[in-house]
């Protein structure tokens, strides 16, 4: 492999803010040109590699951008890397920081510092772009992927773009995310597959009253490549148009030849390729590093585990990439990260990333094979074990699995996929066009992650084995069924709305039979038997009794679960909203009954904040912060 990292950029981050004895930081933005061996074996899973057009050197070449945040004086810093997978292409803010407000909607190149955590540490951290379909603005970070030239014979195979409406919509964008995008937000951030005919009689658009129900196809006569403006239908070969509209709560699936094959798994070529560089290379634009950790979260979480899965810790000269990684939030699955027609940010489409393995014994299998295991955190919350996947990495057969030696798997009881806010609202801050029914959660959960990446670092650096497991499990009772926990609700009174059994998000077996092979796949596959779903046992206050419990649970005010229900006029009701969560409040006679005044409700929680720090689930220097929050959660949950 051969790197090339022009910089484009260079001026002091946030204008030479000092960061503790640190210092202030530089920020270096700029494009990495890379060179791979298609014929190399380190580079033998990435799909279609081989039928990108070489150079005169019998390499093949593609470019990302990439951002990269350094001390100011080299000295100064600790000489540990952290790589963030971006997600989606954006870089909102520094990882692991505590924010006095959520990140804008509106996308910007600016790196909302918070207060600095990772920089009053010392820590360089790094940013590439990975994904080929963002679309490259400033404070986006895409890839320039190779395209594969395809034989005629594979031609034929189809992309399928999968949505869910939240409100009414005449059209939709040939993407996956944003759906209904408030104003100030681009309507896209994907380049979508165009279709090769858009006019394509084999081209099929579905619809499903739920998710999994039987999907009736729509006529073709009545859908086109197009969107409608102001009335008027033009075409449009980056959207597809219905007569009467898309309607909230459908669940619709277009299924289409696309005129591009750009070779996906490049982003985890860039992935390894750009960290090795920053690592080893002769650029020096990171400085000295003598330790390199990757943290993704949700679908670059997802990510890193496909990163591993393909085996690319190890890079073309054979040497070791990342020292630890952190998937957070990523449940059991990958993605469509190395896949022919593979779209990076597609959630529920059933196709590679859906498949096992899910263990993480599984899922490091062939890098094992390679060499350069790394130590791993797996950190999910309460949602992704309601989404109905989490406890597919710890659970098998139907028996506990406990980690490879290399790795922990924590759940974060009673959180949300994103760290939840104050005050409680029926408004999610990262995407207010979703429409929950009840409360948000409101558990943050940052405290937590940040003594997960002290303790990685201690494990890798110095040898500290860190806290043990702390998951559901069967073998003491803590893994259940979710109808057990609402049925628990159900009859506790708490007024919250409920979802329905039998609509929970359910992952089921793929028959894929002949049609997938070396990352390709051919659509529509069928759907069998539901996984196994299993979450956390709940108190007698509705809050999870399994993972790693922070005040919020142990001196509740609420009870936070992973799941709330849609809101009815965004159609299928008793659906949940994927990813959020409810904060269901206590009533007021329980909390007056328990808690004498705002000072008591503190101070029951310094103590369960001294019990975390002893146990290394949360930092001493966390404490005050914890405890100021609770002050304000306490004003929140009393005024409602």
């Amino acid at each position: 492999m051969t790197v090339e990292l022009v910089v484009a950029r260079s001026a002091p981050y946030e204008a030479g803010r000092a960061f503790g004895p640190v210092g202030p930081y530089e920020r270096l933005d700029g494009v990495a040109r890379f060179a791979v061996d298609p014929q190399a074996p380190e580079n033998a899973a990435i799909t279609d590699l081989r039928l990108a057009p070489p150079d005169e050197d019998g390499r093949v070449r593609f470019e990302a951008d990439f951002v990269v945040l350094r001390p100011a004086d080299p000295a100064r810093g600790s000489r540990r890397l952290l790589f963030q997978v971006v997600n989606r292409g954006r870089t909102l803010a520094l990882p692991f920081s505590a924010l006095d407000v959520p990140p804008p909607l509106e996308i910007t190149d600016r790196i909302e510092p918070g207060d600095g955590f990772l920089l009053r540490r010392g820590w360089t951290l790094g940013w590439c772009g990975w994904q080929w379909d963002v679309v490259r603005r400033p404070g986006m970070l895409g890839l320039v992927a190779p395209r594969a030239q395809l034989p005629d014979r594979d031609r034929e195979g189809q992309v399928l773009v999968s949505f869910q409406p939240h409100v009414y919509a005449t059209h939709h964008g040939l993407w996956h995310w944003p759906l209904d995008p408030p104003p100030g937000l681009p309507d896209h951030v994907h380049t979508p597959y165009r279709p090769a005919d858009v006019d394509d009689p084999a081209a099929v658009l579905t619809v499903r009253e739920r998710p999994g129900a039987p999907a009736a196809e729509v006529p073709r006569s009545n859908w086109r490549f197009a969107r409608e403006t102001d009335g008027t239908v033009v075409p449009d070969d980056t959207c597809v148009w219905l007569t009467g509209g898309f309607l909230p709560g459908r669940v619709y699936e277009v299924r289409y030849r696309p005129r591009e094959c750009p070779v996906v798994g490049a982003g985890l070529l860039a992935v390894r390729d750009f960290v090795a560089c920053l690592r080893r290379g002769p650029d020096g634009v990171a400085g000295q590093v003598d330790h390199a950790f990757a943290f993704g979260v949700s679908q670059s979480g997802r990510f890193l585990r496909d990163f591993l899965y393909a085996g690319m810790n190890v890079d073309e000269a054979g040497r070791t990439v990342f020292d630890g990684v952190m998937p957070h939030v990523a449940g059991a699955r990958r993605g469509e990260f190395n896949q022919r027609y593979g779209q990076p940010s597609v959630q529920h489409a059933p196709s590679l990333g859906h498949l096992p393995p899910f263990t993480d014994a599984g899922i490091l299998e062939r890098q094992r094979r390679l060499g350069a295991v790394p130590r791993m955190f797996t950190i999910n919350t309460s949602s992704e074990y309601w989404r109905s996947e989490a406890s597919l990495v710890h659970i098998a057969g139907g028996t506990d699995v406990a980690p490879p030696a290399e790795v922990r798997a924590y759940l974060f009881a009673g959180c949300q996929h994103g760290p939840g806010v104050l005050p409680p609202s029926r408004s999610p801050a990262m995407s207010p066009w979703v429409r929950p029914s009840n409360l948000l959660n409101t558990v943050d959960y940052t405290p937590l992650l940040r003594a997960a990446l002290v303790n990685l670092e201690r494990w890798i650096v110095d040898g500290v084995e860190p806290p043990p497991d702390a998951v559901p499990c069967l073998a003491d009772g803590t893994a259940v069924e979710r109808a057990q926990v609402l049925a628990r609700f159900a009859l506790g009174g708490e007024g919250a709305a409920l979802p329905r059994p039998e609509d929970l998000p359910t992952l089921r077996h793929l028959d894929l039979g002949d049609r997938v092979s070396e990352g390709v796949v051919r659509f529509p596959a069928v759907a069998g038997d539901p996984y196994p779903c299993l979450v956390s046992s709940v108190d007698a206050d509705g809050n999870e009794e399994a993972g790693i419990r922070l005040p919020d649970l142990t001196v509740p005010l609420a009870a936070q679960t992973g799941w709330n229900p849609r809101r009815p006029e965004s159609g299928a009701e008793g659906q949940t909203v994927d990813m959020l969560g409810s904060g269901i409040p206590l009533p007021r006679a329980t909390i007056a009954s328990r808690y004498r005044d705002r000072d008591h409700y503190r101070e029951l929680v310094r103590r369960e904040a001294e019990r975390l720090v002893r146990a290394r689930h949360l930092l001493e220097e966390d404490v005050e912060r914890v405890v100021a929050r609770a002050g304000a959660a306490y004003d929140a949950y009393t005024s409602i």
